[in-house]
């Protein structure tokens, strides 16, 4: 899978972030897309393959990687990655609404288009909310699918067709849980850094609107 595309999504965003929002796209793309791709996605590529049961019947194998495993991890990981980055272009499709009206209007309408200020604050602003809701059904989600967060050695099966209660042995479960714990860990610093940027938008601008009332009242 190229990832090209999200790199580029992450940089365009980049420039329009605060000091937080740019420590965000660090993270996401440093300790969630770079481990993804030069590790992570290793780990998981044969894992229907090594995933073994103490038993020939014809398809229990089958039914019972599908009970245990109904999403791969590294697939609604890379799901999450896309998701949660996706409501950034919010951001960027305002900002570029932005320049194109100066063109048609072939005037300067704003100090500044990337400046989150006026509509592109409120955009920013559900932007953030987004990606934090988005990052909190995942956790849950995965929480859900596999049981908690951890990655059994074995497990018993009695799916049919298998004919009896059957042992089923999961492939580098050991490096699996290591990187499921980080993924879980780097989702919950997101979700930190979301809400500190969120908080910190709120109180600034909050401030910016008292004292221009202050001034006024004053004037």
């Amino acid at each position: 899978m190229s990832w090209a595309f999200l790199r580029d999504l992450l940089s365009g965003v980049n420039k329009y972030s605060t000091g937080i929002g740019r420590i965000w796209v660090a993270v996401v793309f440093m300790f969630r897309l770079l481990v993804y791709v030069t590790a992570a996605e290793n780990i998981w590529k044969h894992e229907h393959d090594e995933f073994e049961c103490n038993i020939k019947q014809p398809g229990c194998q089958n039914v019972c990687f599908d009970h245990f495993f109904p999403v791969s991890h590294i697939r609604l990981w890379a799901l999450q990655l896309i998701m949660v980055s996706t409501p950034s272009l919010l951001v960027v499709f305002h900002v570029a609404y932005r320049e194109n009206r100066e063109k048609q209007h072939n005037q300067e309408l704003y100090r500044n288009p990337g400046k989150i200020d006026g509509g592109l604050l409120y955009t920013y602003l559900i932007s953030l909310m987004l990606k934090t809701g988005l990052e909190i059904v995942f956790l849950v989600l995965f929480y859900k699918l596999y049981n908690g967060f951890k990655i059994p050695h074995l497990v018993k099966c009695d799916i049919k067709p298998c004919p009896n209660t059957v042992d089923c042995y999961i492939s580098k479960p050991t490096e699996k849980m290591i990187f499921l714990y980080f993924l879980v860990a780097t989702s919950c610093l997101c979700i930190v850094l979301n809400l500190s940027e969120l908080s910190y938008l709120i109180f600034k601008y909050s401030i910016k609107c008292y004292l221009k009332r202050h001034m006024n009242k004053q004037q």
